[in-house]
Protein backbone atom coordinates (compact mmCIF):
# COMPACT_ATOMS: atom_id res chain seq x y z
CA UNK A 1 0.00 0.00 0.00
CA UNK A 2 3.33 2.19 1.01
CA UNK A 3 4.87 1.83 -2.45
CA UNK A 4 1.33 2.24 -4.37
CA UNK A 5 1.39 6.14 -2.80
CA UNK A 6 4.26 6.51 -3.74
CA UNK A 7 3.53 5.89 -6.97
CA UNK A 8 0.66 8.40 -7.10
CA UNK A 9 2.85 10.57 -5.62
CA UNK A 10 5.88 10.66 -7.81
CA UNK A 11 2.52 10.92 -10.64
CA UNK A 12 1.23 14.20 -9.51
CA UNK A 13 4.52 15.68 -8.97
CA UNK A 14 5.70 14.82 -12.17
CA UNK A 15 2.32 16.21 -13.78
CA UNK A 16 2.85 19.36 -11.65
CA UNK A 17 5.90 20.01 -12.89
CA UNK A 18 4.95 19.59 -16.05
CA UNK A 19 2.11 21.99 -15.84
CA UNK A 20 4.41 24.24 -14.45
CA UNK A 21 6.66 24.49 -17.25
CA UNK A 22 3.75 24.69 -19.78
CA UNK A 23 2.43 27.60 -17.60
CA UNK A 24 5.59 29.38 -17.18
CA UNK A 25 6.43 29.18 -20.95
CA UNK A 26 2.85 30.23 -22.32
CA UNK A 27 4.07 33.76 -23.65
CA UNK A 28 6.77 31.51 -25.94
CA UNK A 29 5.12 28.78 -27.04
CA UNK A 30 2.52 28.89 -29.79
CA UNK A 31 0.63 26.55 -32.46
CA UNK A 32 1.52 24.05 -33.90
CA UNK A 33 3.28 23.45 -30.18
CA UNK A 34 0.24 23.24 -28.71
CA UNK A 35 -1.55 21.11 -31.37
CA UNK A 36 1.46 18.82 -31.16
CA UNK A 37 1.34 18.07 -27.25
CA UNK A 38 -2.31 17.33 -27.34
CA UNK A 39 -3.69 15.90 -30.18
CA UNK A 40 -2.48 12.73 -32.26
CA UNK A 41 -4.20 14.43 -35.24
CA UNK A 42 -4.79 18.01 -35.64
CA UNK A 43 -7.78 16.93 -38.18
CA UNK A 44 -10.85 16.09 -35.76
CA UNK A 45 -13.36 13.47 -36.71
CA UNK A 46 -15.62 16.63 -37.92
CA UNK A 47 -12.88 18.15 -40.65
CA UNK A 48 -12.45 20.30 -38.06
CA UNK A 49 -8.62 21.00 -37.39
CA UNK A 50 -7.36 21.92 -33.76
CA UNK A 51 -6.47 25.39 -34.74
CA UNK A 52 -9.54 26.65 -34.55
CA UNK A 53 -9.82 25.67 -31.26
CA UNK A 54 -7.91 28.91 -29.76
CA UNK A 55 -7.70 31.05 -32.83
CA UNK A 56 -11.60 31.57 -32.79
CA UNK A 57 -11.60 34.57 -35.85
CA UNK A 58 -11.96 33.30 -39.20
CA UNK A 59 -9.55 34.16 -41.96
CA UNK A 60 -9.12 33.03 -45.60
CA UNK A 61 -6.83 30.96 -46.51
CA UNK A 62 -5.36 29.81 -50.22
CA UNK A 63 -3.33 26.19 -51.46
CA UNK A 64 -2.22 26.10 -54.97
CA UNK A 65 -1.29 22.91 -55.97
CA UNK A 66 -0.83 20.64 -58.54
CA UNK A 67 -3.77 18.78 -60.10
CA UNK A 68 -1.44 15.12 -60.92
CA UNK A 69 1.80 14.01 -60.09
CA UNK A 70 4.01 11.31 -60.89
CA UNK A 71 5.07 8.76 -58.59
CA UNK A 72 8.26 9.61 -56.47
CA UNK A 73 8.39 13.33 -57.67
CA UNK A 74 9.00 16.36 -55.64
CA UNK A 75 5.95 18.47 -56.22
CA UNK A 76 5.36 22.28 -54.75
CA UNK A 77 2.04 22.93 -52.38
CA UNK A 78 1.96 26.56 -52.02
CA UNK A 79 0.17 28.00 -48.87
CA UNK A 80 -1.18 31.62 -49.06
CA UNK A 81 -2.08 33.35 -45.88
CA UNK A 82 -2.99 37.20 -46.48
CA UNK A 83 -3.53 40.09 -44.19
CA UNK A 84 -3.19 43.63 -43.87
CA UNK A 85 0.51 43.81 -42.93
CA UNK A 86 -0.24 47.50 -41.29
CA UNK A 87 -2.05 45.49 -38.41
CA UNK A 88 -0.76 44.79 -35.22
CA UNK A 89 -0.94 42.41 -32.62
CA UNK A 90 -0.93 42.41 -28.63
CA UNK A 91 1.89 40.70 -27.79
CA UNK A 92 2.14 38.61 -24.14
CA UNK A 93 4.07 41.02 -22.94
CA UNK A 94 1.10 43.47 -23.72
CA UNK A 95 2.71 45.59 -26.37
CA UNK A 96 2.33 45.54 -29.89
CA UNK A 97 3.94 43.65 -32.62
CA UNK A 98 3.99 42.05 -36.22
CA UNK A 99 1.88 39.43 -36.52
CA UNK A 100 3.33 35.66 -36.74
CA UNK A 101 2.26 32.72 -38.89
CA UNK A 102 1.70 29.31 -39.06
CA UNK A 103 0.49 26.82 -41.14
CA UNK A 104 -0.43 22.83 -41.01
CA UNK A 105 -0.92 21.05 -44.71
CA UNK A 106 -2.69 17.16 -43.45
CA UNK A 107 -1.35 15.13 -46.83
CA UNK A 108 -2.46 11.57 -47.90
CA UNK A 109 -0.51 8.34 -45.92
CA UNK A 110 2.54 7.84 -47.51
CA UNK A 111 3.43 11.31 -48.78
CA UNK A 112 5.79 13.20 -46.79
CA UNK A 113 8.39 16.06 -46.93
CA UNK A 114 10.66 15.99 -49.77
CA UNK A 115 14.55 15.18 -48.45
CA UNK A 116 16.81 18.57 -48.62
CA UNK A 117 19.12 16.43 -50.97
CA UNK A 118 16.26 16.43 -53.77
CA UNK A 119 15.36 19.81 -53.58
CA UNK A 120 16.45 22.33 -56.28
CA UNK A 121 18.34 25.35 -55.53
CA UNK A 122 15.17 27.50 -56.15
CA UNK A 123 12.97 25.38 -54.37
CA UNK A 124 16.09 25.39 -51.32
CA UNK A 125 16.12 29.31 -51.84
CA UNK A 126 12.02 29.81 -51.47
CA UNK A 127 12.37 28.21 -47.85
CA UNK A 128 15.06 29.91 -46.77
CA UNK A 129 14.71 30.52 -43.17
CA UNK A 130 11.36 28.61 -42.95
CA UNK A 131 11.68 25.39 -41.31
CA UNK A 132 9.17 23.14 -42.16
CA UNK A 133 8.97 19.58 -40.16
CA UNK A 134 6.76 16.47 -39.69
CA UNK A 135 4.15 16.66 -36.82
CA UNK A 136 5.24 13.84 -34.95
CA UNK A 137 8.33 11.24 -35.67
CA UNK A 138 4.98 8.85 -36.12
CA UNK A 139 2.91 10.87 -38.76
CA UNK A 140 4.85 11.75 -41.70
CA UNK A 141 2.44 13.27 -43.53
CA UNK A 142 1.17 16.12 -41.86
CA UNK A 143 3.38 18.79 -42.14
CA UNK A 144 3.89 22.17 -39.56
CA UNK A 145 5.49 25.29 -39.36
CA UNK A 146 5.51 28.87 -37.86
CA UNK A 147 5.46 30.82 -35.81
CA UNK A 148 7.03 32.51 -38.12
CA UNK A 149 7.04 36.08 -39.24
CA UNK A 150 4.39 36.99 -41.04
CA UNK A 151 5.57 40.09 -43.02
CA UNK A 152 7.71 37.89 -45.53
CA UNK A 153 5.87 34.60 -45.52
CA UNK A 154 2.40 35.31 -46.83
CA UNK A 155 3.07 32.44 -49.08
CA UNK A 156 4.74 29.11 -47.58
CA UNK A 157 5.89 26.87 -49.98
CA UNK A 158 5.66 22.95 -49.17
CA UNK A 159 8.10 20.82 -51.24
CA UNK A 160 6.72 17.24 -51.16
CA UNK A 161 7.58 13.95 -52.12
CA UNK A 162 5.44 11.91 -53.62
CA UNK A 163 5.04 7.91 -53.34
CA UNK A 164 5.38 5.33 -55.66
CA UNK A 165 2.92 2.32 -55.82
CA UNK A 166 5.55 0.25 -58.16
CA UNK A 167 7.36 -0.22 -54.55
CA UNK A 168 4.68 0.68 -52.04
CA UNK A 169 1.51 -1.89 -52.46
CA UNK A 170 -0.85 0.34 -49.85
CA UNK A 171 -0.49 3.19 -52.58
CA UNK A 172 -2.92 3.35 -55.92
CA UNK A 173 -2.97 5.26 -58.57
CA UNK A 174 -6.14 7.45 -57.50
CA UNK A 175 -7.48 10.58 -56.51
CA UNK A 176 -5.96 12.06 -53.21
CA UNK A 177 -7.57 14.92 -50.45
CA UNK A 178 -5.47 17.74 -49.43
CA UNK A 179 -6.25 19.32 -45.71
CA UNK A 180 -4.74 22.76 -45.11
CA UNK A 181 -4.85 25.26 -41.86
CA UNK A 182 -3.50 28.70 -41.41
CA UNK A 183 -3.33 31.21 -38.46
CA UNK A 184 -2.18 34.89 -38.64
CA UNK A 185 -1.51 35.96 -34.78
CA UNK A 186 -2.32 34.93 -31.56
CA UNK A 187 -4.69 33.06 -30.44
CA UNK A 188 -7.79 34.28 -28.28
CA UNK A 189 -7.45 31.18 -25.73
CA UNK A 190 -4.79 29.37 -24.22
CA UNK A 191 -5.35 25.79 -24.18
CA UNK A 192 -5.96 25.04 -20.85
CA UNK A 193 -9.20 27.34 -21.55
CA UNK A 194 -8.13 30.52 -19.67
CA UNK A 195 -8.67 33.79 -22.31
CA UNK A 196 -5.43 35.65 -23.43
CA UNK A 197 -4.50 39.16 -23.50
CA UNK A 198 -5.61 38.79 -27.05
CA UNK A 199 -9.26 39.71 -26.15
CA UNK A 200 -11.17 43.13 -25.76
CA UNK A 201 -11.36 43.65 -22.03
CA UNK A 202 -14.61 43.74 -20.11
CA UNK A 203 -16.14 45.37 -17.65
CA UNK A 204 -15.31 44.13 -13.21
CA UNK A 205 -17.81 46.24 -12.17
CA UNK A 206 -21.56 48.09 -12.25
CA UNK A 207 -21.79 52.13 -11.85
CA UNK A 208 -20.12 55.55 -13.45
CA UNK A 209 -16.93 56.24 -14.52
CA UNK A 210 -16.17 59.08 -12.88
CA UNK A 211 -12.57 59.63 -14.38
CA UNK A 212 -9.81 57.70 -16.75
CA UNK A 213 -6.48 58.39 -15.32
CA UNK A 214 -3.27 57.99 -17.30
CA UNK A 215 -0.33 56.25 -14.67
CA UNK A 216 3.39 57.34 -15.77
CA UNK A 217 3.49 53.88 -17.63
CA UNK A 218 0.68 54.86 -19.96
CA UNK A 219 -1.57 52.76 -18.28
CA UNK A 220 -4.89 53.60 -18.14
CA UNK A 221 -6.72 53.48 -14.76
CA UNK A 222 -10.73 53.34 -14.43
CA UNK A 223 -12.39 55.20 -11.15
CA UNK A 224 -15.94 53.81 -11.06
CA UNK A 225 -18.60 54.61 -8.74
CA UNK A 226 -20.45 51.70 -8.53
CA UNK A 227 -24.05 51.20 -7.70
CA UNK A 228 -23.63 50.50 -4.06
CA UNK A 229 -21.93 54.01 -4.22
CA UNK A 230 -18.41 52.81 -3.33
CA UNK A 231 -15.47 53.88 -5.39
CA UNK A 232 -13.72 50.86 -7.23
CA UNK A 233 -10.69 50.81 -9.62
CA UNK A 234 -10.07 48.94 -12.72
CA UNK A 235 -6.50 49.19 -14.62
CA UNK A 236 -6.41 48.43 -18.44
CA UNK A 237 -3.40 48.27 -20.39
CA UNK A 238 -2.04 50.99 -22.95
CA UNK A 239 -1.97 48.91 -25.90
CA UNK A 240 -5.49 48.80 -25.63
CA UNK A 241 -8.34 51.54 -27.10
CA UNK A 242 -11.17 52.87 -25.20
CA UNK A 243 -14.78 52.63 -26.03
CA UNK A 244 -15.53 54.14 -23.02
CA UNK A 245 -15.51 58.11 -21.57
CA UNK A 246 -15.59 59.58 -18.62
CA UNK A 247 -19.65 59.57 -17.57
CA UNK A 248 -20.36 56.79 -19.29
CA UNK A 249 -22.55 54.23 -17.36
CA UNK A 250 -21.60 50.76 -17.60
CA UNK A 251 -22.13 47.54 -16.35
CA UNK A 252 -20.58 43.82 -15.39
CA UNK A 253 -18.81 42.00 -18.27
CA UNK A 254 -19.84 45.16 -20.47
CA UNK A 255 -16.88 45.62 -23.09
CA UNK A 256 -14.78 48.35 -22.79
CA UNK A 257 -12.08 47.98 -25.39
CA UNK A 258 -11.71 47.56 -29.03
CA UNK A 259 -11.65 43.81 -29.56
CA UNK A 260 -7.43 44.10 -30.24
CA UNK A 261 -7.76 40.50 -31.95
CA UNK A 262 -6.36 41.26 -35.76
CA UNK A 263 -5.93 37.59 -36.79
CA UNK A 264 -7.67 34.41 -37.23
CA UNK A 265 -7.31 31.15 -39.08
CA UNK A 266 -8.44 29.60 -41.88
CA UNK A 267 -8.63 26.16 -43.32
CA UNK A 268 -9.72 24.61 -46.82
CA UNK A 269 -8.73 21.50 -48.59
CA UNK A 270 -8.13 20.36 -52.69
CA UNK A 271 -6.94 17.26 -54.17
CA UNK A 272 -4.76 15.68 -56.39
CA UNK A 273 -4.24 12.82 -58.16
CA UNK A 274 -1.29 10.46 -58.45
CA UNK A 275 -0.99 9.68 -61.86
CA UNK A 276 0.95 6.59 -63.88
CA UNK A 277 3.08 7.22 -66.70
CA UNK A 278 1.78 4.63 -68.02
CA UNK A 279 -1.88 5.87 -68.38
CA UNK A 280 -0.69 9.38 -69.58
CA UNK A 281 1.41 7.64 -72.43
CA UNK A 282 -1.52 5.20 -72.96
CA UNK A 283 -3.70 8.16 -73.33
CA UNK A 284 -1.17 10.20 -75.59
CA UNK A 285 -1.55 6.94 -78.47
CA UNK A 286 -5.02 6.79 -78.06
CA UNK A 287 -5.66 10.30 -78.82
CA UNK A 288 -2.95 9.96 -81.75
CA UNK A 289 -4.72 6.94 -82.85
CA UNK A 290 -8.09 9.25 -83.03
CA UNK A 291 -6.60 11.92 -84.39
CA UNK A 292 -5.09 9.53 -87.68
CA UNK A 293 -8.67 8.03 -87.86
CA UNK A 294 -9.96 11.26 -88.54
CA UNK A 295 -7.93 12.27 -90.95
CA UNK A 296 -7.56 8.97 -92.58
CA UNK A 297 -11.49 9.26 -92.73
CA UNK A 298 -11.61 12.96 -94.08
CA UNK A 299 -9.14 11.61 -97.07
CA UNK A 300 -11.06 8.30 -97.64
CA UNK A 301 -14.31 11.09 -97.79
CA UNK A 302 -12.91 13.40 -100.29
CA UNK A 303 -11.66 10.32 -102.64
CA UNK A 304 -15.55 9.23 -102.00
CA UNK A 305 -16.69 12.51 -103.51
CA UNK A 306 -14.12 12.69 -106.16
CA UNK A 307 -15.78 9.07 -107.41
CA UNK A 308 -18.81 10.34 -107.47
CA UNK A 309 -18.20 12.99 -109.40
CA UNK A 310 -16.34 11.47 -111.98
CA UNK A 311 -19.28 8.99 -112.63
CA UNK A 312 -21.59 11.77 -112.60
CA UNK A 313 -19.59 13.30 -115.35
CA UNK A 314 -19.74 9.74 -116.89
Amino acid sequence: MKHFYSKISLKAIALGFICFIVQSNMSVLAFPIYAQQAYANPREANGRIACANCHLAQKPVEIEAPQAVLPNTVFEAIVKIPYDLKNKQILGSGKKGPLNVGAVVILPEHFKLAPIGQLSQEQKQKNKGVYISPYSSKVENILVVGPIAGEKNQEIMFPILSPDPEKDKDVNYIKYPIYIGANRGRGQINPTGEKTNNNAILSTLSGDIENIIINEDGNYNLIVKTNEGEISKQLIPQSFDLIVNKGSKIKIDQQLTKDPNVGGFGQTETEIVLQSSARIYGYMIAVLVIILTQILLVIKKKQFEKVQASEKNF
